[in-house]
């Protein structure tokens, strides 16, 4: 059992304003990273406005972060808040945020860096310090040392450095009221595929199993009750939270498998949200990983309450909502990409661009 993970993890209600003494640690300038509505209306950016005038720290904001970001905006928010001198960087907000934060904490630290750099960690200085306040439960992020981007060329890729943990993280589930039922299930899914994923993975050990395990029990009733539409309920929110951190702990180990890596296809090719682009394929993992050990798939059924069909169940019908189609031409010219990859091989399953193939024709060509 091999763990690692240095983050100070807060969480509760009122965190931010709880451990506001912990702002102030780390200096007196700070560049808050975040998008155009998330940190606002989830009311995480009045809490920290409130801490910051408290603990006198000059706030710099750079709001331009978007889904699935480009690394060149990491690079211009790194830059900006380089030249107002910040001490370190705090990112708000769900996935693309706290990534956003995480590279622009390392350019940042190294303006003259590009982007060609930047993925071949040619970092002269290490990332100032991070710290990230989640308002969505789903990426895990929080407790990471992923940061997913899309590069110059359109295609997202995962970088994974120590130094890229943030220094301190707030959880407050209070911050994911404000979501939509669209935005709840697309990160809310999310949790269900890395807690399955790092269960299937070939790096899964006892204390990531452990982690996925809780993560699956907290998630699935609340993802199904948004699915039918339902209010979720202020326990339901703070049990997505928890199972979003819990399976952001299994990954941080295991990594992911095929269906994060083959989902990165569908959102930029067909911009699909990542959370259903990853939950896509659960089914296909968990048919293929049953095929080579059936008993492992029971005991994971046996000690979550699910089952394949459950699954099927609860993302087939999101899936159709996205109206996907493909060409087989078009699924053959994306093949190389899945060759030798990671997370493919990372699978506990007998999966390769030939499968891949079989998936993607079967789901998507009409």
């Amino acid at each position: 059992m091999d763990f690692y993970m240095p983050v100070r993890m807060f969480s509760g209600e009122e965190t931010v304003k709880a451990h506001a003494e912990i702002f102030r640690t780390y200096g007196a300038r700070c560049a808050v990273i975040c998008g155009k509505h998330a940190a606002r209306e989830s009311g995480a950016f009045d809490d920290v406005d409130t801490v910051f005038r408290e603990q006198g720290i000059e706030c710099f904001l750079w709001d331009g972060v978007t889904e699935n970001p480009p690394v060149s905006a990491c690079r211009e928010a790194g830059l900006f808040a380089f030249e107002n001198g910040a001490d370190y960087l705090l990112g708000i907000g769900g996935g693309s945020a706290l990534d956003a934060a995480k590279a622009a904490a390392v350019f940042a630290a190294n303006p003259e860096l590009t982007e060609d750099g930047f993925y071949q960690k040619a970092w002269k200085n290490d990332p100032l310090p991070i710290l990230l306040i989640g308002t969505t439960s789903g990426t895990g992020s929080e407790v990471t040392k992923v940061s997913v981007l899309t590069d110059s060329k359109g295609k997202k890729h995962s970088i994974h450095d120590d130094r890229l943990y943030a220094a301190a993280a707030f959880g407050d589930a209070r911050y994911t009221h404000s979501l939509s039922r669209r935005l709840t299930l697309t990160t809310g899914v999310d949790i269900l595929a890395h807690a399955l994923e790092s269960y299937l993975s070939r790096k899964a050990d006892e204390i990531t199993r452990a982690f996925s395990v809780r993560a699956l029990r907290l998630a699935y009733k609340p993802i199904a009750a948004a699915a039918e539409g339902k209010e979720l309920k202020d326990e339901e929110r703070r049990a997505l939270y928890e199972a979003s951190i819990l399976a952001g702990l299994a990954i941080n180990t295991t990594g992911t498998c095929f269906p994060h890596n083959v989902g990165y296809f569908l959102t930029e090719t067909r911009g699909v949200p990542h959370g259903f682009a990853s939950a896509a394929f659960l089914p296909d993992l968990v048919e293929l990983a049953a095929e080579e050990d059936a008993d492992y798939l029971v005991r994971l059924f046996w000690q979550t309450d699910l089952s394949e069909c459950l699954l099927k169940e609860l993302i087939e019908p999101l899936l159709a909502e996205e109206k996907i189609s493909m060409t087989e031409a078009e699924i053959d010219e994306a093949l190389p990409r899945w060759e030798n990859n990671g997370s493919v091989k990372n699978t506990r399953a007998s999966v390769g661009t030939k499968e891949i193939r079989e998936i993607l024709v079967r789901k998507f060509v009409r």
